[in-house]
């Protein structure tokens, strides 16, 4: 029983961790923007798919492999803005929102030609032997999914409250006006919520490869994941998106464990709609306040 437990438990975090990149990746650009980025789930996919480019197709090593997928999918994060969202004749949030889901279904059509509707596999980081850890049995993959994650993490709370770039991209989430009269370039802090955002999907969808396979529409479904662990923590909120990732992953894996594997993907969705229903802000969210 305690061995069952223990392995749910490893799973659960390990996909929690994956929802919880994802969940950040939704809240660096809300926090920036406004916007509610749907184009997040084409990063996840452009991660594990250019590095099967630079892999598979190319023949180099996968320690380069990755870091050079991360760094494309940024870059394209970064085009994405300037191209689409800061040219956009209307500045209306719900614009700026069709924009991201039109331009999400684009890409993954455009994935779909490149790419081919069949799955690719990536290897394990450090090899498949499994590894026996508080009665459970966990693979390599595992280890390196947390050990990213948890990096990922300590440099992006460093970023936000110690550096200058960061804490500039706070003061510009929290006033706009306020940020511009300080000196603080807004469309540079957007610009560079959006490289976050595709560096973050891509790292997400990169280190979760080897496990799931990869392929031209795999972000889709963890993407929608990754957005109900953000308003379960309180969309917007950094600390809730990564409360609400883990736990989003534990109830996924206890609920497969111990009801039924065909009830695992409907999880995140009760949980969105009880979280909908009973506290709309999340864990974390703050009441809204209206001016009088």
């Amino acid at each position: 029983m305690l061995a069952d437990f223990s392995q749910f438990l490893f799973s659960g975090l390990t996909t929690g961790s994956i929802y919880a990149l994802i969940a950040l990746g939704f809240c660096v650009v809300h926090n920036a923007s406004g916007i509610m980025n749907l184009v997040q789930s084409e990063f996840i996919t452009l991660g594990g798919m250019v590095t099967v480019t630079f892999y598979t197709f190319l023949g180099l090593p996968l320690p380069i492999s990755v870091p050079l997928a991360i760094v494309t999918v940024t870059f394209l994060g970064a085009l994405f803005e300037r191209l689409a969202i800061r040219t956009a004749r209307s500045q209306q949030l719900i614009v700026l929102i069709f924009i991201t889901i039109g331009s999400s279904m684009f890409i993954r059509g455009l994935a779909l030609i490149i790419w081919g509707s069949d799955p690719f596999v990536i290897p394990p980081f450090t090899g498949s032997d499994p590894i026996r850890l508080f009665a459970a049995t966990i693979v390599p993959q595992y280890v390196w999914i947390f050990t990213i994650t948890g990096s990922v993490l300590v440099v992006l709370h460093f970023f936000f409250r110690k550096s200058i770039i960061g804490k500039a991209m706070r003061a510009a989430s929290c006033n706009r006006r306020a940020a511009i009269l300080a000196g603080i370039n807004v469309n540079r802090m957007v610009n560079l919520s959006f490289s976050m955002s595709g560096a973050l999907g891509a790292v997400a969808g990169v280190i979760i490869a080897p496990i799931i396979t990869t392929s031209y529409d795999v972000g889709f479904m963890l993407s929608l994941k990754g957005f109900a662990a953000a308003v379960l923590g309180g969309y917007g909120s950094m600390p809730g998106a990564v409360l609400g990732g883990l736990l989003l992953g534990i109830l996924e894996a206890l609920a497969a464990g111990y009801i039924s594997s065909a009830y695992k993907n409907a999880v995140a969705f009760i949980v969105l709609l009880l979280v909908l229903f009973i506290r709309p802000r999340g864990i974390f969210g703050e009441p809204e306040s209206e001016r009088v």
